[in-house]
């Protein structure tokens, strides 16, 4: 089996310019972000599917200067942006992560990826529900089943959201790596608002380089002890829509250092 992890990612942001370019430590979010992706097991290639427009030439440059594959492709019509990664990496298997979640855990990817292989499934995710910290969020799929949705998807949302169409159509069957809840689902650890970035500053502040590396487990066990680092975004709702039913769920993940 071989595997590709797509990163989307673009420029445009109206809350934070540039947001991928934000320096945590001595790296950019986008490649702190790609960086976790390249620790997934079994993952061959981690690549940038960057949005086409020229103001996203700064994104590309950023992740071809630090040697990832780069692809471009439509602004708006993400679906099509991703299926052209998929196509260009040759992967018969590929993960998908927003460039914008700079503390992805790539055990938890791994175990999403898992689960779709253990149960025979068409789709994985971790997000439905929503029982981890915002900013976790990945989906695996065979590449085959993207190129599925590329061709029979035309809802403007399906197009956008990348995976609407295969988390909506009834022939597919969707499984769902179950977070811990209890919680912890109202962590916010992704990069779209001026806050977050303060919360995403204080936490390399605290840990130094180990946030660089830092599990989902430890960074939760921080955010519950340190409620003045979590106090700075968590008031922020969650603004990604989750689609779809998983016909199966695993049970709730524990994350073992917070239990």
């Amino acid at each position: 089996m071989s595997l590709a992890v797509i990163v989307q990612a673009r420029a445009a942001s109206s809350r934070i310019p540039l947001k991928l370019l934000e320096s945590l430590g001595e790296r950019s979010a986008l490649l702190r972000c790609m960086d976790r992706c390249r620790a997934i097991e079994g993952a061959e290639l981690v690549i940038a599917a960057v949005a086409d427009g020229p103001g996203d030439d700064e994104i590309a440059e950023e992740a071809t200067d630090a040697g990832y594959m780069v692809t471009r492709g439509p602004e708006e019509d993400v679906l099509a942006r991703m299926a052209s990664a998929a196509r260009e990496s040759g992967a018969e298997y590929i993960i998908r992560v927003e460039g914008h979640h700079p503390f992805i855990d790539p055990q938890i990817c791994t175990r999403t990826l898992q689960l779709l292989q253990d149960t025979h499934a068409d789709f994985a995710c971790n997000d439905m529900p929503l029982a981890f910290p915002d900013g976790l969020q990945c989906e695996a799929f065979p590449a085959l089943l993207l190129h599925e949705a590329e061709r029979n998807a035309v809802k403007a949302f399906d197009r956008h959201s990348v995976t609407g169409w295969i988390r909506t159509h009834p022939r597919i069957r969707r499984v769902a790596l179950t977070g811990p809840g209890n919680g912890l689902e109202k962590l916010r650890w992704t990069l779209e608002e001026p806050a977050d970035l303060d919360f995403c500053a204080a936490v390399y502040a605290e840990l130094g380089t180990r946030a660089a590396s830092v599990s989902a487990a430890e960074l939760a066990a921080l955010c519950l002890r340190r409620p003045d680092i979590t106090g700075l975004n968590t008031a922020l709702a969650r603004t990604r829509p989750v689609i779809g039913t998983p016909e199966f769920a695993t049970p709730p993940m524990a994350l073992a250092a917070v239990a």
